[in-house]
């Protein structure tokens, strides 16, 4: 066998190509376009982001054991602990390696969820040996909080070893206070209670962690990254001093606390978030005098990216949420169904989740490689920017007396407002597109089965500060289809446009395909067809369709010759005209000939179809 070189050259072969070569060849492909318009975005927290970056050099940030897979959680929420226990004995026999015990009025419960008590529990862990190595993970609220000391007497009951279990109690009043917008007690009161909680789980030989700071709520509100990240590191040290008031070393009390993010579609910002936490919380470490590890951060896909309609699109979105999550370096995962934005999952959809995270794990090996994001350019720009901005809104809060006044004063809240409006703004102008929902919907999506159990609705006091509403961001769009169906089912056809297409295919095929995904955005069907011969074509086609609605459709050339009379004349067959595409220097002369509304890239989206609907009366 002949010696092979160490590495191939064929790189070698090339010259190097420096970025001002690559910035020429891009202006040449852009043809005047401005390049920042074009190329560069900016996040919520107004991070620049580019469309290249150079090798960075960027350490290994810790995260889980070298090659170390992360835990599958598979959720428990139905509130039926007979049906729980049986979904959790499938899961487990079939790839999931862990647990996350969701109880009524979680953050995460979404209307479902156990009751929290000792006997639900016992029952929805019966036959789970809970000193085998499956690891469980609580999500509780104010009014299950006593369901981690019930936990505890469920192992107690059973005669195992609380030290053999891998329990993580998520205790998380701030967290609970912020989604509320309610503190049940002073806060003081609040750190007696948890305080005792921990203490007898401790004292009982429970590991740990007891505490976590959740940053779900922040997301679920429409938050940015870096203002989650803010959120769940002041929580982390709200709990650091309550630990250390009761004095507890802060090399324990550090231990006693974990980490929860939500993980979305966006695959960089998600994975340079987790790596962001690692880094922040290792920055308070060094702080507090201590030397850093690695701590416990587990994810959940993000509830705000589900969407309702055509929901077989949230595979891939949680595909993706689960990729960037271990990437990132999670510990634990756990994937909200496709289907969980209409109910609860049936066996299917549960299988789909579970089989999500195995088939990245076991035949994709996301987990073979630690930190794979280390050096990476983009994402190391990214992970440094987060934590920048994070730090300083963490530096803010801390001023504000830490995160328990911050939370009650309403401080953060008011800034995660503010984008919460931005991110809406974004969404209606599909800036933000939402597949499914705002882009490329699908008016004859098949129906999806989901369990007949109906979502509680939680009796809540009244908010006595700024909380934060839990909201998916296609919701908007949902209702307008929503109306839609009922149109449907009452008359029994959907509100129309009719596409009124000038020229040739080649002509209008492009603003055709525009206008069918934005009116179908809002359940309004697009009546479409080849073109017409002649003007009368046009119109006893309009007339035909039954609708009441026509939108031009063609380019800005056939529009310069036909577009005011085809206006008139389906004006006057009484036609609301439309046109896609700007109107331009065209709008006056365009609007006396009959031409209501512009639909174009960049337009206000949700606002038209809701004054569509409000028109045409749907309900």
């Amino acid at each position: 066998m002949t010696d092979q070189p160490d590495k191939l050259a064929l790189a070698s072969e090339f010259p190097a190509t420096s970025a001002a070569q690559w910035r020429a060849l891009v202006d040449a492909a852009l043809k005047g376009a401005d390049f920042e318009k074009r190329l560069v975005s900016r996040s919520y927290d107004d991070i620049r982001i580019e469309p290249l970056y150079p090798r960075a050099p960027g350490a290994v940030v810790p995260g889980r054991a070298a090659s170390a897979p992360w835990t599958i959680l598979q959720r428990l929420d139905h509130p039926d602990p007979a049906i729980a226990n049986a979904q959790a004995l499938h899961d487990l026999e079939n790839g999931a390696t862990g647990l996350l015990l969701v109880t009524a009025g979680s953050v995460g419960a979404h209307g479902y969820g156990l009751d929290g008590s000792q006997a639900a529990l016992s029952r929805a862990l019966d036959g789970i040996y809970l000193d085998a190595g499956v690891i469980i993970e609580t999500d509780l609220s104010t009014q299950t909080k006593d369901a981690g000391l019930n936990l505890a007497a469920v192992v107690k009951a059973r005669g195992v070893d609380p030290a053999a279990t891998d329990i993580r109690f998520a205790h998380d009043p701030l967290g609970l206070m912020a989604r509320a917008g309610v503190a049940p007690r002073p806060w003081t009161e609040t750190t007696a209670l948890l305080g005792g909680m921990v203490d007898q789980l401790a004292a009982q030989g429970f590991k740990g962690p007891f505490v976590i700071a959740d940053g779900r709520a922040v997301h679920d509100a429409g938050g940015s990254e870096a203002q989650e990240l803010a959120f769940v590191i002041g929580n982390a040290v709200a709990y650091l001093r309550l630990f250390a008031d009761r004095g507890v070393p802060l090399d324990r009390a550090r231990r006693m606390i974990f980490f929860r993010l939500a993980a979305d579609a966006d695959e960089f910002l998600t994975i340079a978030k987790f790596r962001a936490l690692r880094q922040l919380w290792a920055r308070v470490e060094a702080a507090c005098g201590l030397t850093p590890e690695p701590a416990t951060v587990t994810a959940e896909t993000a509830w705000r990216m589900m969407i309702a309609r055509d929901p077989y699109v949230n595979m891939l979105r949680a595909t993706i949420a689960v990729t960037a999550a271990a990437l990132g370096g999670a510990n634990a995962i756990s994937v909200l169904p496709f289907t969980a934005a209409l109910g609860l999952p049936d066996p299917f959809a549960r299988r789909v989740a579970r089989n999500t995270q195995l088939i990245l794990l076991e035949e994709s090996n996301l987990a073979r490689v630690t930190d794979p994001a280390a050096g990476a350019g983009g994402l190391e720009s990214l992970t440094d920017a987060l934590c920048r901005s994070a730090w300083t809104l963490f530096q803010e809060i801390e001023a504000k007396g830490g995160a328990p006044e911050a939370i009650i004063t309403g401080f953060l809240q008011d800034k995660i407002a503010k984008t919460r409006a931005a991110r809406a703004a974004a969404v209606a102008k599909r800036r933000e597109p939402l597949t499914g929902a705002s882009e490329f919907p699908h008016l004859g999506e098949a129906a999806v089965t989901v369990l007949d159990v109906p979502r509680a609705t939680a009796s809540a006091p009244a908010p006595a500060f700024t909380g934060l509403p839990a909201a998916r961001l296609s919701e908007p769009f949902e209702v307008l289809r929503n109306a839609s169906d009922t149109a449907l089912a009452k008359t029994g056809a959907r509100p129309k446009v009719f596409l009124a297409n000038l020229g040739k295919p080649s002509d209008f095929t492009a603003r055709t395909t525009f206008a069918k995904n934005f009116y179908e955005a809002g359940g309004i069907e697009a009546v479409g067809n080849d073109g017409f011969k002649t003007r009368d074509d046009m119109i006893a086609a309009f007339k035909a369709s039954e609708a009441k609605l026509a939108c031009l459709c063609s380019s800005d050339e056939v529009y310069g010759r036909e577009a005011v009379d085809a206006a008139k004349a389906l004006a006057a067959a009484g036609a609301t005209v439309h046109l896609a595409g700007r109107p331009g220097e065209n709008e006056a002369t365009w609007r006396a000939a009959g031409i209501d509304t512009y639909i174009f890239a960049g337009g206000d989206v949700l606002a038209t179809l809701q004054a569509i609907h409000a028109r045409l009366g749907v309900s």
